[in-house]
C-alpha cells in the first residue's frame, strides 16, 4: 500500500498528476455506482483533464450523486434553506457539473449504467452515454471497458485495515480480476472517517491498494431523504406484508414503498394485534394466492443488491434473524440517510457482522454454489417498484416512451429472473394505481406501452394499493381480470374497451363488482384512522424535514402536479383565497408578507394546496 502525497501540495492533486504519468495521459477511470465514488481524486483528476486537452479521461459509472437544484421559485424557497440539514454538506463532482451545464470538454467522456431517478431526463449528453445494462452484467461492460485507473472511497478501522464498506458490489469481483490477471488497473482509495466499517468479504489486503488519499476533513456523505409514505403506499405494503412467509427471504428496494412494507412487516410482528383487524378491514378485492399474518418465530433472511433503510429497521425490530453462514443480510451497496450510516457505525461489531457486504454476483444470481444459495434463499418474495405495469404483466422501470432514461434497469431484472428460476420464489412489483400528471389524474396500468423494463412474459404478482393481481401462469384474459381488478375505479372502463378491441377478453366480461369500489375515499376510510392513531405515520423511521416542512411537501407535490394546467391552478387559486393561512408554512417560503403580485399569488396558491393536501 504506497501513499501519495507531496509536503505543501494538495494531496489530491498530487494523486492526479501521478495518476496521469502513470497512465501516459489515457485515463480510463471506473467508479463505483452511488456512494462510493472517491470524489477528492475524481475531482482532481477532472481539473486536470479540464486544464489540460492533451489528456484524455474517459469515465464509466453510476448513480452519480447530486443534490436537487429548484426548478421553480417556489422549490427554491423550499429547498435553499434546508439543503444542509436535509442531504449533506455533499462535495460536488465536478464532471456532473459540467454535463448539467453543458461545458463538459472533448477531452472528458462520462459513461453510465444506471442514472439518479429522473436527474437526466433532458439532458442530451447523458441520455446518448447511457448503458443499458442488468446490474450483473456490468462488471463484463466494465472489464471489456479495460479501467486502468479505479478509485474508490473506503473505510478505515483502528487497526488500519481498509474496507470497501458501501460497495462491494462490483468491485470485490474486480480486485478479483486483477489477481487472476483478468484485468490490469491502478486501485486509489480515499478514506472517508463517517463511512461505516463493514468486515468480511468487505474488507480488502494492503497489497490490493495501490494509492491511499486520506484527506485533512471528509466531505458529508450524500444523505437520502427519506419521502413522505402515503396511505396508498402503506396499503401496498400490508399487502405485500401477508405474501411473507415466515422463514422466507425477502429482498424490498429504496423508497417510501419500501418504507411501507418494512413498517407492515414490524406492525405484523410486534403489534400484530393492531395488525389483524387493520388486515381483515381490507375493503378491496384480493389479497393474492397466499396469506401469512402471524408474527415470525424463525424470521426472514435478506438478500438484496442495496442495503436499504427498511431492511435495517426490520434486522433491528428482529424480523430479519434468520442466518445463512452465520449472516442475516447479504447485500451489494448502500445509500442511505445520515441516521442509516450512524446506526452503522455505531453497531456493535459483533451486531454488525451479521450484515455481509457482498459482490452482486453473489446476491443478483443463483451461479456460483447454486446449490447452496437455492436452500438458503427459500420462499423467496423480491419486491420491487415500477413506473407503469400493462395490462398484459409488461413491467416499464426505467425509461419513458421516447427512449429517455429515467433511471436504468440495475438489478430488477436479476430479480425477476431469479424469482422464477427458485422452485418458491415470486417476484413481486408494486406501484400506486394511480397519479398526477399535468394537473390530472392518470393511470399507472396501462393497456399497452412502447418500452418494456421485464417482458410479459415474466409476469408474476403485481400488486397495487387495491390489491395483488398473481398472473404467474395464467393466460392473458385471466392476466388482464386480474390486473383491472387492482386499477383505480375511473379507469377500469377504458382498459377493458381496449381489451375487448383487441380481442382478448371476451366480449360480454364485467369486472367484478368487489372492484368497482377501488377509489382514493375508500383507501381513506379504511386507512385514515391508523394514520392518525399513528400506526401508519408519514415518516415511519424519522425524517430530517421539519414538521412545517412535512405540512408544505404534499402540498407543493399538488402545485408541481398542477403547475401545466390552468384549471387546476385556478381551483387552487380560489380555494386559497377563502382557506385559513397557516402562518408557519408561509413563513417558511418567504410568504408571510408579501411584496409583490407574485409573492401574492404563491401564497394564494400555497394556501390552497395546504387546504387540499389537508383534506386528502
Amino acid at each position: 500500500m504506497a501513499e501519495a502525497g507531496t509536503p505543501g501540495k494538495p494531496a489530491a492533486e498530487d494523486i492526479a498528476r501521478r495518476l496521469v504519468d502513470l497512465t501516459g495521459g489515457q485515463i480510463r477511470l471506473a467508479l463505483p455506482l452511488g456512494l462510493g465514488k472517491a470524489n477528492g481524486i475524481v475531482n482532481a483528476l477532472t481539473r486536470a483533464a479540464r486544464d489540460d486537452p492533451s489528456i484524455s479521461l474517459t469515465i464509466l459509472t453510476a448513480l452519480t450523486l447530486q443534490r436537487p437544484e429548484a426548478k421553480s421559485d417556489l422549490e427554491r424557497r423550499f429547498l435553499e434553506p434546508a439543503g444542509d440539514r436535509l442531504f449533506g454538506r455533499y462535495e460536488p463532482l465536478l464532471y456532473a457539473k459540467m454535463v448539467e451545464k453543458g461545458t463538459l470538454p472533448a477531452n472528458i467522456e462520462v459513461r453510465e449504467f444506471f442514472f439518479q431517478a429522473g436527474r437526466w431526463l433532458g439532458n442530451l449528453y447523458m441520455q446518448r452515454h447511457h448503458i443499458s445494462a442488468n446490474y450483473t452484467h456490468a462488471f463484463g461492460y466494465l472489464l471489456d471497458f479495460k479501467p486502468n485507473v479505479v478509485a474508490q472511497l473506503v473505510a478505515q478501522d483502528a487497526a488500519g485495515r481498509i474496507s470497501l464498506s458501501c460497495n462491494t458490489d462490483i468491485t470485490v469481483d474486480l480486485i478479483k480480476a486483477r489477481r487472476e490477471g483478468r484485468a490490469d488497473f491502478h486501485f486509489a482509495a480515499e478514506i472517508h472517517d463517517e463511512l461505516p466499517f463493514m468486515d468480511g468479504p468487505a474488507v480488502i489486503a494492503d497489497a490490493d491498494i495501490d494509492t491511499l488519499h486520506e484527506p485533512e476533513d471528509s466531505f458529508e456523505l450524500f444523505s437520502v431523504v427519506r419521502r413522505p409514505v402515503s396511505l396508498q403506499d402503506m396499503a401496498i405494503g400490508l399487502h405485500v406484508s401477508q405474501l411473507m412467509a415466515d422463514g422466507g427471504t425477502l429482498q424490498i428496494g429504496i423508497g417510501s414503498i419500501g418504507d411501507a412494507i418494512a413498517q407492515s412487516l414490524l406492525l405484523r410482528h410486534g403489534k400484530n394485534g393492531d395488525y389483524l383487524p387493520l388486515i381483515s378491514a381490507n375493503p378491496f378485492g384480493p389479497s393474492g394466492p397466499e396469506t401469512h399474518r402471524a408474527p415470525f418465530e424463525t424470521g426472514l433472511y435478506a438478500v438484496t443488491e442495496m442495503l436499504v433503510g427498511g431492511i435495517l429497521e426490520l434486522f433491528e425490530g428482529g424480523v430479519i434473524r434468520r442466518e445463512v453462514d452465520g449472516v442475516a443480510i447479504h447485500a451489494g451497496f448502500f445509500l442511505e440517510c445520515r441516521d442509516f450510516y450512524r446506526t452503522l457505525r455505531e453497531m456493535p461489531a459483533e451486531r454488525r457482522a451479521k450484515i455481509a457486504m457482498m459482490p452482486v454476483s453473489f446476491t443478483n444470481s443463483l451461479y456460483g454454489d447454486e446449490a447452496g444459495k437455492r436452500a438458503a434463499r427459500r420462499d423467496a418474495r423480491f419486491v420491487n417498484n415500477a413506473m407503469l405495469v400493462t395490462c398484459l404483466g409488461a413491467v416499464v422501470s426505467d425509461g419513458i416512451e421516447n427512449g429517455q432514461v429515467v433511471s436504468g434497469v440495475g438489478g430488477q431484472f436479476n430479480f425477476v429472473e431469479q424469482a422464477t428460476a427458485l422452485e418458491d420464489g415470486r417476484s413481486i412489483i408494486t406501484l400506486s394505481a394511480t397519479r398526477r400528471s399535468g394537473g390530472r389524474t392518470v393511470s399507472n396500468i396501462r393497456w399497452d406501452y412502447p418500452h418494456e423494463t421485464v417482458p410479459r412474459h415474466y409476469r408474476d404478482m403485481v400488486v397495487s394499493e387495491y390489491g395483488v393481481a398473481d398472473l404467474r401462469g395464467k393466460t392473458d384474459e385471466e392476466c388482464i381480470a386480474a390486473m383491472l381488478a387492482i386499477a383505480d375505479r375511473r379507469f377500469q372502463p377504458g382498459l377493458l374497451a381496449k381489451a375487448k378491441q383487441a380481442g382478448k377478453i371476451r366480449r360480454d366480461y364485467e369486472i367484478d363488482p368487489a372492484s368497482r369500489h377501488n377509489t382514493p375515499e375508500r383507501l381513506r376510510a379504511w386507512l385514515g384512522q391508523a394514520r392518525r392513531d399513528g400506526l401508519m405515520p408519514p415518516f415511519p423511521f424519522g425524517t430530517d424535514f421539519t414538521k412545517t416542512e412535512q405540512r408544505l411537501l404534499p402540498a407543493l407535490a399538488i402545485l408541481k402536479n398542477s403547475a401545466k394546467s390552468w384549471p387546476a391552478l385556478a381551483r387552487l387559486l380560489w380555494r386559497g383565497l377563502s382557506a385559513p393561512a397557516d402562518a408557519e408554512c408561509l413563513e417558511r417560503l418567504g410568504l408571510r408578507q408579501c411584496s409583490s403580485l407574485k409573492e401574492h399569488l404563491y401564497r394564494y396558491l400555497v394556501t390552497g394546496a395546504l387546504a387540499e393536501s389537508a383534506e386528502n
